[in-house]
């Protein structure tokens, strides 16, 4: 038990768990089909597309996307109820350990390469863009850009989503012929956005996550209020700010420590050197490795 205690604490095996979680159906690969069992009516909690073959469930941000154009209704009590659940429960604890995305980027960032660091001037207006993709491409265009019969767009998922493009496009065009007939100009577009994100993510920490995600945006909202959350120690502190040196999130830890950028990913309660920041759940930042049998 004490074992499986230490894998369940670990961050890396979550995200693991979690991307595994959402994602059983690998027979689908080789055959270029989508899952269509009963749960894809529930929503997973992080970014992970309704169309890849191997997705157990619905992304929430599609499945909002696909009832606010859908003609038939005009809110889906369930899908913004559970997104809103998973706010108030975990904030963006979800991105830091539950999206299979978030996980695609943290790989993608260890790649030896040389970082680059975003001045300020130009991380933070940028980490507003993600809140209007939520407001325009998610919720305002699917329910004003109408056609004829009422049926708008999930606009994010068709033009931006690169989630979208790596889990479902490519694996469903590589298994269908006639998929790969009718892709054009706007699969190529999605293409082009996918390897922006994958090169960025490779000298950039979650540049997705930071600016774009309207699901991280969602989560972000409740941060501040979420039954999750992480306290620092006032006394125990010493302002020596290694907490903020070590936050690939680029959050002022001492100032704002349950700030909407925070992913809780755990780094700045690892770096701490008087073990002064705490939360409410104890899971860990360290890699994930198997344990050791007990000596």
């Amino acid at each position: 038990m004490k074992r499986l205690w230490q894998l369940i604490q670990n961050r890396r095996f979550v995200q693991v768990l979690a991307t595994v979680f959402s994602n059983p159906f690998l027979q689908n690969f080789p055959k270029g089909r989508i899952h269509q069992g009963g749960s894809k009516s529930f929503c997973v909690p992080g970014l992970n597309c309704y169309s890849c073959p191997a997705a157990a469930g619905s992304c929430p941000i599609g499945a909002l996307q696909s009832v606010l154009a859908d003609r038939k209704f005009s809110f889906s009590y369930y899908v913004a109820g559970i997104m809103i659940l998973f706010g108030v429960l975990f904030g963006r604890l979800i991105c830091g350990f539950l999206c299979p995305f978030g996980f695609f980027q943290d790989l993608l960032y260890k790649i030896p390469t040389p970082k680059l660091h975003i001045a300020e001037k130009v991380d933070r207006p940028l980490r507003y863009l993600k809140y209007l993709i939520l407001a325009v491409f998610v919720i305002l265009l699917p329910l004003l850009l109408t056609d004829a019969f009422g049926s708008g767009t999930p606009y994010f998922c068709k033009w931006i989503c690169p989630a979208g493009t790596l889990e479902g496009g490519i694996p469903l065009l590589l298994e269908n012929e006639s998929l790969r007939a009718m892709a054009g100009v706007l699969f190529d577009w999605k293409v082009l956005l996918l390897l922006v994100t994958v090169i960025g993510s490779v000298f950039v920490y979650r540049p997705f996550c930071k600016y774009i995600c309207p699901l991280g945006a969602f989560y972000a909202l409740f941060n501040k209020i979420s039954f999750y959350r992480l306290k620092i120690d006032d006394v125990r502190c010493t302002g020596c700010k290694t907490c903020e040196k070590q936050c690939k999130m680029n959050v002022a830890v001492t100032k704002n420590i349950n700030s909407a950028e925070c992913i809780r990913c755990g780094d700045c309660i690892t770096a701490c050197p008087e073990k002064a920041i705490t939360s409410n759940l104890p899971l860990k930042k360290e890699e994930f490795t198997v344990p050791l049998a007990e000596e």
